[in-house]
This record gives structure tokens, sequence and C-alpha cells, in this order.
């Protein structure tokens, strides 16, 4: 369709992060800065919205964005003057995480704002005077949303009556319409829902306190809008052609509202409060989505139960076949075990959301800062081989200790940053829609979600364990080398020990190709993590340490930094990408890959476990989908937290190596997310071409 290929275009090739919104609220913040601080960024956040321009581009039918450039003279004041002003006020407000979460759109979408507004009404007559304050911020922050709303309705208007295409014209007549409606009220049809979800999220990702990109995902899409979507078409309001189009329009817009190099989405399936397996029509859709836009985004989440129904495991793993990086496939039953062994009702725990990558925080009720922070697991064996250990217990021991110190460090720090986000940051507008803000009268950023959970990433556990094993192999059972003579040739990163480096890589067995003796190791450390984790509690209610062990970039970024390993990794390549076997070590095909995989308890890992898998394209045949699908399968049933599947050849990725412009679009599967190949670093591009290709 003409309408999709220009978003998609759009989406693709534009610079859509205007920076409009912060000259507004800056230039307020400064002149207003004798008010008492919840006044001063109440008052500059409402002129912000006031000031923002509405956008709406030939075809689109879910609006709202941030793309309008600022003018020369706007760019020059921004640079020269509020950008540093802008800077430091955000450091003052403190680092850390946000927006790693799925706010209550079922709230937003039944009440509307009008009613989130008599909520608060309600409990502002009986409140104790030091939370005024915030009850009024969360209402001016809700009025100032109405009213940008209001603009788009406007500007759809005047754009109606410029235009001479009869067809366009009453696209915006219609979406003036909506505009002036949702998100102020409750939703009253399906595409009114669509673009109340999607707005309320383009106003959320305006965070002045955070004026770093915001990536907030959508929640499970297929339960929320379900039923707007099933009273439409039994009522003949709307076809099942036009929702499909509806949803394609948001997938743009999460393009539009997230740059690339993050993760942004929804999720899909799994089971709902009752039980049931969620598979219906918009199930479905929200797959098609990836094959209709083909962007980075939406980052999509298809949760996997037993009860899921063959078809929708065919489409899942179809559009993997097809070479796309998503959908990322999640075991339900796995997440809400984990999340209810973490004190999570069996009600919030079946309604959660890859929060980015892989990262699990329960719905409309979180406060989660996920990979916070990332500890690189082979720099501690290294910090340990400084001296001589009686036996390789000894130097576990060691490190277990080392990591135990860094746990705690790390833990320490992100608490430190959380008092300081407690004093000196607010974020009014998020809090009306996150349990239980308003109850409490507390800003979210006070500690007012009802998780407030620290989740700390542990990097490269595939290169300890090949160490591991490689050094009891050299020098505690055959006694090749000292640990000391092994640390030295790895500070030369193998300089004249090459027929050693590739010793190690061909000869000494590796993780992932379902050896017991190797594979143990990995659980020996996640099973301590998992304990040490739970030693700590931070300062907000519910703030439990919960580990992960996912990387996002982090596996390229510490490779970088990191010498040479013991299992035969070179200086400053990057580390393994997830938690399955480092690049290329797979031997044994994709089925001994699963099994070393799974041999360790994911259910506590609820900070995200990811294992990547490639498939070659061209050794596809016409039984790869079901020998895929008996992967996923073997992979669930053993308890795996969540697989993702790429399926390219490297032909492909060199082409697009040479001759960038022609891949633009390309994308593939990193440590837990998805990027376009041809914006990768080079050394990530190598190392995804690295990855053992397995035959489907």
């Amino acid at each position: 369709m003409e309408r999709l290929r220009l978003l998609r275009e759009r989406a693709l090739y534009g610079d859509n992060f205007s920076k409009e919104f912060y000259l507004h609220f800056y230039r307020e913040y400064e002149r207003l800065s004798e008010e008492p601080t919840d006044e001063r960024y109440r008052d500059a956040f409402c002129y912000a919205f006031e000031k923002l321009t509405p956008s709406i581009s030939d075809g689109e039918l879910i609006v709202g964005k941030r793309d309008t450039p600022l003018s020369d003279a706007d760019l020059r004041e921004w640079n020269e003057k509020y950008r540093h002003i802008a800077e430091e006020t955000c450091r003052r407000a403190g680092g850390g995480q946000d927006s790693h979460m799925a706010i209550d759109y079922e709230l937003l979408l039944k009440y509307g704002i009008s009613g989130i507004i008599k909520k608060i009404d309600e409990v502002y007559k009986n409140c104790s005077e030091d939370k005024k304050a915030f009850y009024e911020s969360c209402k001016s922050c809700l009025m100032a949303v109405v009213k940008h709303s209001q603009s788009y309705s406007c500007s759809a208007k005047k754009q109606s009556e410029e235009t001479t295409d009869p067809v366009r014209k009453k696209e915006l007549l219609k979406i003036a319409e909506i505009t002036a409606n949702v998100p102020e009220n409750p939703a009253r049809s399906f595409y009114e829902a669509v673009q109340s979800v999607h707005f309320v999220t383009h106003c959320l990702s305006l965070n002045p306190l955070r004026v770093g990109d915001q990536q907030f995902q959508l929640g499970h899409i297929d339960r929320y809008l379900y039923p707007y979507y099933k009273k439409d078409i039994e009522k003949g309001i709307i076809t099942k052609e036009f929702a499909r189009l509806l949803l394609d329009c948001l997938a743009v817009q999460i393009n539009m509202r997230v740059p690339n190099g993050l993760s942004s989405g929804y999720m899909l399936a799994g089971r709902d409060r009752q039980g049931n397996a969620v598979a219906n029509e918009l199930t479905e859709m929200g797959l098609q989505v990836i094959d209709d836009v083909r962007l980075v985004y939406p980052s999509v989440g298809f949760c996997y139960t037993a009860d899921t129904p063959e078809s929708l495991l065919d489409k899942a793993c179809g559009l993997l076949l097809k070479g796309y990086s998503h959908p990322a496939i999640f075991n339900d039953d796995i997440i809400t075990r984990g999340l209810m062994h973490y004190g999570v009702s069996p009600d919030r725990a079946c309604d959660y959301i890859h929060s980015t990558c892989v990262e699990i925080t329960p719905v409309a009720s979180s406060n989660v800062w996920v990979a916070s922070p990332y500890t690189n697991m082979p720099q501690l064996l290294l910090d340990c081989m400084d001296r001589e250990y009686d036996c390789l217990e000894d130097l576990i021991n060691a490190v277990m200790h080392r990591l135990d110190r860094r746990i705690k460090r790390n833990f320490e720090a992100e608490n430190a940053q959380r008092a300081v986000r407690n004093e000196n940051s607010q974020n009014p507008l998020l809090s009306c829609f996150v349990d239980d803000c308003l109850e409490r009268g507390l800003d979210i950023e006070k500690g007012g979600a009802v998780y407030n959970w620290i989740m700390p990433s542990f990097v490269g556990m595939a290169n300890l364990v090949d160490s591991l094993y490689a050094v009891r192999t050299l020098v505690f059972d055959e006694k090749r080398l000292s640990l000391c003579e092994y640390k030295k040739i790895l500070d030369d990163d193998f300089l004249d020990n090459e027929e050693l480096r590739l010793h190690i890589l061909r000869d000494i067995p590796k993780y992932g190709n379902n050896i017991d003796d190797i594979d143990r190791y990995f659980g020996m450390f996640t099973d301590h993590i998992v304990k040490e984790c739970e030693k700590y509690t931070g300062m907000h209610t519910d703030g439990k340490l919960i580990p992960s062990v996912f990387c996002w970039v982090m596996h390229e970024h510490f490779g970088r930094e990191t010498q040479a390993t013991p299992d035969g990794r070179k200086a400053c390549f990057p580390l393994g990408d997830g938690s399955g076997p480092c690049q290329g070590r797979e031997m044994k095909g994709p089925t001994s890959s699963v099994l070393s995989a799974t041999k360790w308890d994911h259910s506590k890992l609820i900070g995200g476990v990811a294992v990547n898998m490639k498939f070659s394209k061209s050794s596809l045949g016409t039984d790869s989908l079901n020998n895929v699908k008996a992967i996923v399968r073997t992979y669930m049933k053993r308890g795996g937290f969540e697989i993702q599947i790429n399926v390219i050849d490297n032909e492909t990725l060199r082409k697009a190596q040479k001759n960038p412009e022609q891949y633009r679009d390309l994308v593939v599967r990193i440590g837990g997310y998805s990027d376009y190949f041809v914006r990768l670093s080079r050394n990530m591009q190598e190392e995804v071409i690295l990855r053992t290709e397995h035959r489907a």
C-alpha cells in the first residue's frame, strides 16, 4: 500500500526527534526560577505542551509526534543556552533508569483523562497538605495533554479545509473528531482506543527532567484493545483490514517516537487473569504488523504457553523464517512463575512486559530500573589471575568473592541514585498511570509505584564458563601452564601463541554442546547470583534486587575494554551475546545448544535471559518451519526464558557491509534487542556474522 510505504520511508530516513518541547520548557522554567519547585515544573510543563507544534503528515491516521524542526535562531538558542541548563537540571535530578515499563492503558481507555482527574479530585478532598502539590501537578499535567490533543484536532480540521483530496479530507475530519474526544474521554471505538494509547505514550516520552530518549512499551495490545475491536466488528463500524491498517500506523509511530538502538513495542498471547490462553484476531494482527512495516520497531514479544494455538506458533516462527528479527519468543509459564516467586500476585504476574529487550516488569505498576548496572563477568576472572591457586575450586571461590563485592558495591551505587531521584526529581504525568502513585499521593520518582526493583545484569557468562574450563584443562588437569603464565599470554593478546589459542578454540570443549561437565558452571554462577541478590532490599517499597543475564549492546562495550580471555577470545572482541554459547562455538547443532542453555533455572532471572540462535537462510528446506517449531518447543518445555532467532546468511551481511545504502532496512537481532545492521559498529557487525549458522 502506497500510504504505508510513504509512512515507512519517513520513519526510516527521517530525523524525527525535535527539541522543540524542551526549548519551550526550559525557557519558561528559567523565567519561573523564583517559584517553588513543584509549581515551576508544573507551569513550565504546561507551557511547553501549549507551545508544542502539532504535526500531521500526509497519510497518517494515528497522530502525535515531535518532528517539527527548530528554526535556525531557536536551534542556536537551544545549543548556546538552554541545552546546558537542561543538562545541568537533569544531572541534579539524578541518573538511573526510566521508561522501561508499560502504563495502565486499561485505566486510560476506560476512564479517559477526565475520569482520572475525577479520581484525583476525590482523593484530594481528604489528603494531607503535603500531598496537595503532587495532586495539583498531576491534574495540570493531565490537562496539558488534553490541550495538546485539542491542538491536533484544530490542526487536522484546518488541514482538511486546505486539501483538495476528498479522501484525505474525510480522514482529516475523522482525526479532528477523534483527537477532540480522546484521550480526554473514554475511548468509544477501536480507532479512538489506538489513538488514545499512542497519544498518551507520545506525551509521556517528553520528560523534561530526563531529556534522553524514552522507550515506553505498549503492554499486551491483544488484551486491552480487543474489546473495542470486537464491538466495532460486530456492529460493522470497522473492517478487519482497516483495523490492521491502524495497527500498522501505530507501529510506524513507535519508530517516530523511539530512535533505533533502543527498543519499544508490545507483547502478544500468553495467559490472561483467568488462566486462559490469549488468542484472538488482534494476536494474529499484532504479528502481521512485523511483515507489514518491516522496521526495527515494534519489538514484538510472543508469549508462548502449552495452550498456544498451533496457528499462532506457525505465524510467529514463519515470520522469523522470512528473515525478520521479531518476534522474540518468551516462556509465559516460566516468567509468571518467576514473578510470583518475587511476590507478584497471580493477577499481576500474567500481565507483564519485556520492558525493552528481555527485562520483565509488571504492567501498570512498575518503576523498575533494568540492567542496573551491567557486570563484566570474564573481567572478574582476569582480576583473580594475578597469583596461583591450589585448585580450581579456590580460583572459583576467589571469583565468587569478587562477584559478591561487585554486587554489593553496585547495589549501593544504584540505591544512592534512587535517593537522589527521590529528592530532586518528579514525573506527575507518568504517576497518573502507574499503581499506586495516586492512591498513595506519591510521585513515581519518590517510590509511589508498587514495584521498585533494581535489575543488575551479568554479561559474558559463556566466556566465563569457557574460560574456567580452559583454565581447568591447561593449568590444573594437564599442568601445561601456570595460572600466571596463562595470564601473561593473555596480557600479550596471544602474541606468538596463536597455536595455543587455536588449540583452546578447537580442541577444548565449550558451553553450548550439551556437555554436563562444562554446562554445570553456568548454573553454579547463576544460582549464586540469585542467592546473593536476594540479600538486598532497596530504599522504596518492594525494592528488590533481581538479576538478569542478557547484554543489550554491552557485550561489545565490555569487549572493547577487555583484554584477551582464557577461552581463546582475543582482546577487544565482543563478549558472548546473551545466555547461549559464545559466537561460533556451537559445534553439535541447535538442539545441543538448547539443551546446554536450559540446564539451569531461568525462572528467578526475571531481569532477563536472552538466547540467540542464527539459522542460514540458504539452508531452509520444506520442513524448516516444523524444525524451528520443534526447537522452540524443546526450549520452552525445558524451562527456557526467551529465545531469539535470526534467519539470514552471512553473504547478505557481507553485501550490506560493502553497500550499506542498499540495505538500510536490514534488521538483525543483537543481545536482546534488534537494530539496523548497517548502523552497527564494524565490531558489532563482525560479532553478528560470526555467530554459528545452523541449518533449519
